[in-house]
């Protein structure tokens, strides 16, 4: 049994196939995915199907243009123009697996091994990460949850505080886990800048974590694209972008890769 750790896929079915004849995925095996596993590219309901039709041999966390999906879905976000997730908005499922898209975590630790999709603040300890994940997941899973996507949109505040309460304290939670690149030491987040150099005044946010033993696997920056450290592994390798789609085996750290035919022409979040 191995456990594969898969970068964005984001609707990029085909090349997902073709990833896991290349692993060659055995029933005992398990599937990481690391979030955006929608969006931009072409089959968004084939991979929303395949991933939830999987149970317990995978685990997602969820992505930024996850979350958007479910925002569209539930009719609380007005629709852009590079949305491609119309085919899972179409589909007699819809419904259920939207909800069951909504109803994942923000962040899984297993082991060694954390994933998120796109960072944790530096004033976060590995242990407090997981108890705020909870909180966001508990609010996205109870009767009232529409209340809290309607206010989940934003960029203030732009830092973590132990005293923020309701709607911002898990939008800071959210912003953080789905949608940060750069910080600063003090964990004021940085959302405009979407390539890999650093604004002034910032650094990449794991750059300023803490030592410590955990391994963290994540996504969300195509403009990084694969680097994988001894206590880091980002895994969006841009496929959407005509880049490649990764996995990484937690096990031994063996990097697999496929080419992609890239579905959009220019680098984006």
């Amino acid at each position: 049994m191995a456990t594969y750790a898969i970068g964005d896929v984001q609707g990029c079915f085909d090349e997902l196939e073709a990833l896991l004849e290349r692993i060659r995925f055995r029933p005992s095996d398990r599937l990481w995915f690391v979030g955006d596993l929608v969006n931009r590219g072409p089959k968004s309901l084939a991979v929303l199907r395949f991933v939830a039709n999987l149970g317990e041999r995978a685990v997602t966390v969820l992505g930024n243009h996850d979350l958007h999906l479910v925002t569209q879905q539930e009719g609380l976000e007005r629709p852009r123009k590079d949305d491609t997730f119309h085919d899972v908005l179409d589909a007699s499922d819809s419904a259920s697996l939207v909800e069951w898209l909504r109803t994942r975590p923000l962040m899984h630790v297993e082991g060694s091994h954390v994933m998120v999709h796109a960072g944790l603040l530096p004033q976060w300890s590995v242990r407090k990460a997981v108890a705020l994940a909870r909180e966001v997941q508990g609010a996205l899973a109870a009767g009232g949850y529409r209340d809290f996507l309607a206010h989940l949109y934003g960029s203030t505040p732009d830092r973590w505080r132990d005293n923020l309460a309701g709607w911002d304290r898990l939008r800071v939670i959210v912003n953080a886990m789905t949608r940060m690149r750069f910080c600063s030491a003090s964990g004021q987040m940085e959302f405009r800048s979407k390539g890999a150099a650093a604004p002034r005044g910032f650094r990449p946010w794991f750059e300023l974590r803490p030592r410590e033993r955990a391994s963290i696997v994540f996504g969300h920056w195509s403009a990084l694209g694969l680097k994988v450290g001894a206590r880091i592994a980002a895994l969006d390798s841009g496929c959407v972008w005509g880049g490649s789609l990764t996995a990484m085996r937690l096990e031994d750290r063996k990097i697999f890769q496929v080419s992609c035919s890239g579905y959009q022409e220019a680098k984006g979040e």
